[in-house]
């Protein structure tokens, strides 16, 4: 009976499986520590794995952490960097993000993969046969590529049918990472949810102060309340091994006792991440940067992460309501933090908000396409979680969209109509909120210029006839570079961005890494395109609406050394 109800426990309607403790080894042999755990509020996602921090530097050891094969090999400029994506028979795959490179016979088959598309940026599937490994094989090594802001190893668990991701602690790693802290609770925010309601005489949401109790639990200000009412709150978790600020496991709201909402990091789905913005007050963290994740919602989206009641986590302060919300915050370990709030309903009357009113309301359930001039917005159904007024406007060649804080959860399109057709190859729609205009991949058809966006604000017409610049800091013209191991240029486009870049030695491709955080694209002689003696370089760039610059120097390389 012990054993059943342990496995009860354990295999829960939100883990909905036992996953094996014992099966993954880490794939790093130096102490685990983190930087970023599982479902840490990102911006627009969260986070889908562990980052292990790798000591602030580049190259240890990555070993599979089980038998398999490699099934994904992703190279990019962004996001992952390098990633390797590991199969194994027992239904799961790893993943390793932001390597330096692979190793051995991985790291040849990514070379012969980039060099037959003539590309760094590859997505490739090896069979089964071509890459499989064993168990603690070193399989890359670590490094800083992608979007990563610093060296560290990402990884994840996801379920190889479903794709799921998964929080790699049920899988045993949790043993790795001892954590007798409990979360912190740093801010709780009370949100009046409609015109007619109010929190301690306010009708906009406001900061509750807390003060910390002996047993280290917090204790809120009152809330004086009428009408729908829900609750948000900011806070972290610390592990035994770092000092680094994690995400919240585990967050559940209680009225009166009764479970009213809760959101737990255990499985989800990719398409799910960019719910995060309507889990998060949206429009307190473009304007002040602070992540309040709510603990209701107005109108409910689907991520299977949250569990609410039936009021979706709303409370409803009726005449001579009194009682008490309990917010409890925990980590993977159970160690648990909670904050108490006393509730009363208040007769005051309610002043009621200025509702900024527009001409162009939008139920997020449904179409709407608006026009003037010759410019016209396109948003389909369940674009944005909750229904709005838009601020739209065109003028002096300027489309606003100026609802900034209002989240975007798919693309909408905008067009612009009635280009000129000798200005339309050039020229491209801008996203204008910062100093100088940004790119939009655009479509052009006749005279109709078309973009797809996922963010609010103002966008024009913008021409870029400017190719990119193209410098070598250390140059090598004419001199002899036996001793040189790579060769960096650095690549810059100041309107539409890069698009491409090639590069030729002795009229054959080679392939150049690039590093977009410092506009620097470098090629590794140990590939062996060069010559003895006498080289011939050329280096293409064009950015995004076809301009291109061409660099050629020539160098003296032995293949003796």
């Amino acid at each position: 009976m012990r054993l059943l109800a342990a496995l009860l426990l354990f295999c829960s309607p939100l883990t909905a499986q036992v996953y094996p403790k014992d099966y993954f080894r880490p794939p790093l042999d130096i102490p685990l520590q983190l930087s970023g755990n599982f479902g840490e509020l990102r911006s627009n996602h969260f986070h889908a794995g562990l980052d292990f921090r790798t000591q602030q530097k580049e190259g240890f050891n990555i070993y599979a952490a089980g038998e398999g094969y490699v099934s994904r090999i992703k190279i990019s400029s962004y996001g992952y960097g390098k990633a390797i994506y590991i199969t194994h028979p027992n239904g799961f795959t790893t993943v390793y993000g932001h390597l330096q490179k692979g190793y051995g016979a991985i790291e040849r088959y990514i070379k012969e993969a980039q060099y037959k598309a003539q590309s760094y940026e590859i997505e490739v599937f090896p069979t089964p046969t071509e890459l499989p490994v064993k168990k603690g094989e070193v399989v890359a090594i670590s490094g800083n590529t992608g979007g990563s802001e610093g060296p560290h190893l990402h990884f994840e668990i996801r379920d190889t049918q479903t794709e799921k991701i998964i929080n790699p602690m049920f899988f045993g790693f949790d043993i790795a990472l001892p954590d007798t802290r409990r979360p912190a609770i740093t801010s709780i925010v009370a949100y009046p949810l409609d015109s007619k309601s109010s929190v301690n005489k306010s009708t906009v949401p406001i900061a509750l102060s807390l003060s910390q109790q002996g047993d280290g639990n917090y204790l809120a200000e009152k809330v004086s309340a009428t009408g729908r009412i829900g609750f948000g709150f900011s806070g972290y978790d610390m592990d035994s091994n770092s000092a680094n600020r994690n995400g919240i496991y585990e967050a559940d709201g209680y009225l009166n006792g009764t479970h009213s909402f809760g959101c737990r990091f255990d499985i989800y789905h990719f398409d799910e991440t960019r719910y995060i913005n309507a889990l998060i007050d949206y429009p307190r963290f473009k304007s002040t940067g602070q992540r309040i994740q709510k603990m209701f919602m107005l109108n409910k989206y689907p991520l299977g992460l949250l569990h609410p009641d039936e009021n979706n986590g709303i409370i409803t302060m009726a005449p001579n309501f009194s009682g008490n919300y309990r917010l409890e915050l925990a980590d993977y370990k159970g160690n648990k933090s909670s904050v108490n709030i006393p509730l009363a309903w208040s007769p005051e009357p309610v002043a009621e908000p200025v509702v900024a009113s527009t001409p162009y309301y939008i139920d997020h359930t449904k179409d709407y396409n608006f026009e003037k001039d010759n410019v016209s917005v396109f948003f389909p159904a369940n674009t944005f979680y909750d229904p709005f007024y838009l601020d739209f406007d065109y003028s002096d060649g300027v489309l606003s969209l100026k609802n900034k804080h209002v989240p975007v959860h798919q693309n909408y399109t905008i067009t612009f109509n009635g280009v000129p057709e000798k200005d339309i190859e050039k020229t491209f729609i801008a996203t204008m909120n910062g100093k100088k205009p940004a790119f939009n991949f655009t479509s052009r058809k006749g005279n109709q210029l078309q973009t797809k966006v996922k963010v609010m604000g103002q966008f024009a017409l913008a021409r870029d006839t400017v190719a990119p610049v193209i410098t070598m800091p250390k140059p090598v013209t004419g001199k002899w570079i036996t001793s040189q191991k790579t060769l960096s240029l650095q690549i810059r486009d100041n309107m539409s961005g890069i698009k491409e870049y090639k590069g030729y030695m002795n009229g054959k491709f080679i392939l150049f890494e690039f590093e977009y955080k410092t506009a620097r694209i470098t090629h590794n002689f140990d590939d062996g395109v060069f010559d003895d003696g006498r080289n011939e370089l050329k280096v293409i760039v064009t950015d995004n609406v076809g301009n291109s610059a061409i660099f050629e120097t020539h160098f003296f390389k032995s293949k003796t050394k």
